[in-house]
Parts: C-alpha cells; structure tokens; sequence
C-alpha cells in the first residue's frame, strides 16, 4: 500500500508516481516481510484439525479416496475466526452452505458433461460469484479463493449422477467438523474475540502515540491505523450483543474510548510515552486473559459505555440489506467479477489446449490474482509464481516420507496447512509454497499419478493462470473506483455536517451525537480504503488528491471535537425547561 500512498499524496500535477493516466506497476515490496498476523495460529490448527479427523476417520474405515469429498467442508474452519462466537455461529453455517452450493453445482456439472470447456467455463463463472459474493459481504480472509479451490477441483472429479447426494453428505459432514472446531475455543474464553479486537485498538493508539512528531507522513499513517483498529473493535463489541457480561462489555467500552480521547489529544515526549506504555500493558493483560484494568479508567456517566457499542454502529446497515448495497448497479465490484470470469475461463482454456491434466489449477491461479485493484493483482500475480517455484522442490523433497503410507499422507496435508497459515501474512508468496505443496498432496488422496506429471503440470497452470490473470486485470479497466472514491469523500463531508452539530439537553441528543461520531470514523475507515484501491489502478482518471486530504483533515478534526464535547461535564439542563 505503500505505492498507493504515494500515488494519492503525491503534489498536484506531479509527474510521478501517478505518470497521467497509465500509472507504472511497482517492483519494490513484492517480496517485502510483513510483521505477520497475531492470531495465524487460530485458523491453521482449526483447519489442521478439521482437515486430519475426518481422514484419519476415513483412514480407519478403509475408505481415504473419499477425503476430497469431506475436505471440501473441512476447509470452512478457515473463516470467522475474528468474530464473536455468536456471530461466529451464524457465519460458518452460512460459509458452510456457501460451500455446499458451489461445491453441489461443480459436481452435478462433472456428473452431467465431460466437456473441458463447458467445465472450464462453469469454473470460471462460479469463481467469479464467489469473488463478487465474498467482497460483497466481507467475509474476510482468506476470502473467495478456498470456495473456488473447492468448486473448481469439484468440476474435474469423475462423478455419476447418483453419487453426488451421498458425496455432498461427505462435504456437510466435514462442514459439520469444521463448525465444531471453530466454535470449541469460545468454551475456553467465550469473550476472547472482543477482547482481541480491543487489544488491537490499544496497540494501534500506543503505535500512533510513539510515532515521531516530526515524521508527518507516518503519522498520518498511524493515524488511519488507529482509527480502523478502533473502528474495528466497536463493530466487534456490536456484534457481540448482550451475550457479553455486562460489566466485561462496559470495560473494553471504556478501554477503547480512552484509548481513542489519547489519539484526539495527541500528548508528545514523555506523557505520550507514559501513555503508550499503560496502553501496551493493558493490551497485553487482554490477550492473556487477565482482568480488565478497570481501576485504570474515570468511570463513565450515566451508563453510557453499556450502550456505546449499539450507539455506534447502528447507522451500518447489515445482513441481506448491505451486501445488495454493495452489488447495486455501478458498484466497482461488478468490473472485479467480470475480471475473474474472464481471467479463469480463458486460463483454464489454455490449460486444456496445451493438454495439462489439471486445468481447474489454472482457473484458480487466475482466481487468486484479481485483487481489489491493479496494482495488488500485479503484486499477487508475481508472488503467486515466485512462491510455487520452491513449494515443488519441496513436495519433491517429500515424496520419498509421502510414499510410506496414508498415515504419512494425512500428516503432511495437516502440516502444509498450518505453514500456509503461518505464512500467508508474512508474504504471500512465502505461503504459496506451502499451498503449493497442499495442492499436490491433496491429489494424492484421489487417483495417484507420476510425481513428474503432477509437477509439470502445477507449474505449466501456474504461469498461465498468472499471466492470463494479469493481462486480463491490464484490460479490463475498474473506472468505478474513483466513483467509490467521491461518493466516500462525500459521505465523509456530510458526516463532518453532522458531527459539528451542537450537543442540545433535548432527550435523545447524546445518543445522536455518539451516533454521529461513530458515522464519521466510519466514513473516515472507508475513505482511506477507496482511496487506496482507487489509486492502485493503472488506468483512470486523475484523483482528486486535494479533496480526499481536505476531507480527511477536516474529517478528523471534526471527530476530535465532537469527542471532546461528549467527554466535557454536562450542564444541568433546569427542571422547568426540560419539556
């Protein structure tokens, strides 16, 4: 993102980075270490777990052929694991049937037809529903590429007609295991999602409070960082409902207004130091468990913090309402879905052509580059190819352990797993090596052929699904971006409107002012993501870098005042003049 900042903040009519209307595709930091995740371990054991139990079940009963057919559900432990257990409940179930009716029409497609091409085709027009469907409701990592791993493999499976009921079964009884596995940690720490969420909060507030005055660009940085961390959190303590202990709830509540009155009030030297520090113990004290610092904290009047978390986040809309929100006609996620269907069908038809025994693989190497704008479809198209290069030298180093029996079999799938979890955000061409290696001995759990083959054929797809995926993101051009990109800048406008409002003694007042403040940090989070998906485009008009930084600038001033009026004391409004 580091280009796309500099594209949008560059000076007015400067050359570079923005180039006029082609912007040049970055080289630096494609293979850049990123800090990684703080909780990989959560979605790479799930998985591990979802994967090998149903397998080794499979394995004792004498059937393993079958283990596609139940990975296909196994693979949902991946999703939801930042959520709430009750949101988390609902999501799965619903990511569980999400697969199910991709995984359903693949194969009752296989049953129906052995054309290469018709197959190809389906493939490819249901990766670009997921792709669309996924982003539509922000499902979160790792996103649509799992559903189109699962549905495209599905199309090339030698399947009869009469099968697939009892095949679809296998799928819901890994879906059910994978259900099972992501809901187990909430009986442990029913309440740790929240409790992370606002840890993150903290640690971004404490990063913001030791960034150097003087550094104005990081910052800004840190700024953006703070606010969707702490933006994050209250749609995390909103999901959580009332099924959160009362007093628990109002005491991450209250950790986050603190921490967010410090990034409005921007203490430098020492006392910003001090701060950062309570705030980096705090978090800490959160992630291990330990009990909230309540003592830490003014208390908070009239019960506020007990409805903060509605208060703020009842402007979004949700459920059905949002996601046809996000598709409705000119949304900049129909270009994306467009993008994909004709990436995947055209890398999956020359996968055929050159005779390549695995062309759903293309289709899904093209699936993997379409991200949210050029730039970062470069970025992954190069990781992709760069990551699966060692990830064959290491299944061929694994051959000789893969061949001494199933047992070895399902043990290296479980450990591929966790190493593409681990990896992926560190880089995510370090991931693709272990994902590589997931995909072949995957494969053997199937019909078993030449190691040789298997690897020739990986690596042809690979460069097809890469290259094609590319060429097609070059020619089909996102223009709706920068109208997401205004229609942000005016949200962001209208929301500072409202949060200049005076705060009157009318019932009903502070409520709306909260509300206020939580529409414009929302509008603030989504401006600094159009606006850096709208400059990673290669080909558009250009950006209207003034407005976007007036609005910022303005929108973060208004949210420091509003903040500061709610935080004032109240003056008592006279008993005769409160009709």
């Amino acid at each position: 993102m580091k280009y796309c900042e500099a594209v949008l903040e560059a000076p007015a009519g400067a050359p570079v980075p923005s180039g006029g209307r082609i912007r040049p595709l970055p080289v630096r930091g494609v293979l850049r270490l990123n800090k990684g995740s703080d909780v990989w371990h959560k979605p790479a054991f799930s998985a591990a777990t979802a994967l090998a139990v149903p397998q080794l079940v499979l394995l004792a009963v004498g059937h393993l052929d079958l283990a596609l057919y139940v990975s296909a559900g196994s693979m949902c432990a991946l999703y939801a694991h930042g959520l709430p257990y009750a949101a988390r409940a609902r999501t799965l179930a619903w990511v569980v049937a999400g697969m199910l009716a991709g995984f359903g029409t693949a194969l009752t497609a296989a049953a129906l037809t052995d054309s290469g091409p018709l197959l190809v085709l389906g493939a490819a027009l249901v990766a670009a529903v997921h792709k669309v469907l996924c982003d539509a409701t922000r499902i979160g990592p790792p996103g649509n590429l799992i559903f189109t791993f699962v549905a495209a493999s599905g199309f090339f499976l030698p399947e009869r007609l009469p099968d697939v009921p009892f095949h679809l079964a296998l799928a819901l009884a890994g879906g059910v295991v994978a259900w099972l596995v992501g809901m187990a940690p909430g009986l442990v720490r029913p309440h740790g999602p929240e409790r992370i969420a606002t840890a993150r909060a903290l640690e971004a507030a404490a990063a913001l409070l030791r960034t150097p005055a003087g550094d104005a660009a990081a910052r800004r940085r840190a700024r953006r960082q703070a606010a969707a961390a702490a933006d994050a959190a209250w749609h995390t303590l909103f999901l959580a409902g009332g099924r959160s202990p009362a007093a628990s709830r109002a005491g991450l509540e209250r950790l986050l207004a603190h921490a967010e009155s410090l990034t409005v009030d921007d203490p430098a030297g020492p006392a910003a130091e001090a701060e950062a520090g309570r705030l980096a113990v705090w978090a800490h004290d959160l992630r291990r468990n330990r009990p909230l610092p309540r003592a830490a904290l003014a208390p908070v009047r009239d019960g506020e913090p007990a409805r903060a978390a509605v208060e703020r986040a009842a402007h979004r809309p949700r459920g059905a309402r949002a996601v046809l929100g996000r598709l409705r006609p000119g949304s900049p996620l129909l270009p994306i879905g467009l993008r994909v269907a004709v990436g995947c069908a055209l890398a999956g038809w020359a996968s055929l052509a050159l005779g390549v025994g695995h062309p759903y693989w293309a289709v899904v190497v093209a699936a993997s580059v379409f991200q949210a704008n050029t730039v970062l479809s470069w970025q992954r198209a190069a990781q992709r190819v760069l990551g699966t290069l060692p990830g064959l030298l290491v299944f061929a180093l694994v051959l000789p352990l893969l061949r001494t029996g199933d047992l070895a079999l399902i043990l290296l799938v479980a450990l591929a797993q966790v190493g593409a979890e681990a990896l992926i955000p560190r880089n995510y061409w370090l991931g693709t090596v272990c994902v590589t290696s997931l995909a072949l001995l995957l494969t053997e759990f199937g019909q078993r052929r030449p190691a040789g083959e298997l690897i020739g054929d990986r690596l042809v797809d690979t460069l097809l699904g890469a290259a094609l995926g590319l060429l097609v993101c070059l020619a089909v051009a996102n223009r709706r971006t920068g109208g997401r990109l205004e229609e942000a800048v005016r949200q962001v406008e209208r929301a500072c409107e409202d949060a200049r409002r005076p705060i009157t003694g009318a019932p009903g007042a502070r409520r709306e002012a909260v509300r206020a403040a939580g529409r414009l940090a929302t509008a603030l989070v989504e401006l600094r993501d159009a606006a850096e998906t709208a400059s990673g485009e290669w080909w558009l008009r250009p950006l209207p870098r003034e407005r976007v930084a007036a609005a910022e600038r303005e929108g973060h001033l208004a949210l420091a005042e509003l903040r500061r009026r709610l935080d004032a004391p109240r003056v008592p409004v006279p008993a005769g003049r409160q009709n």
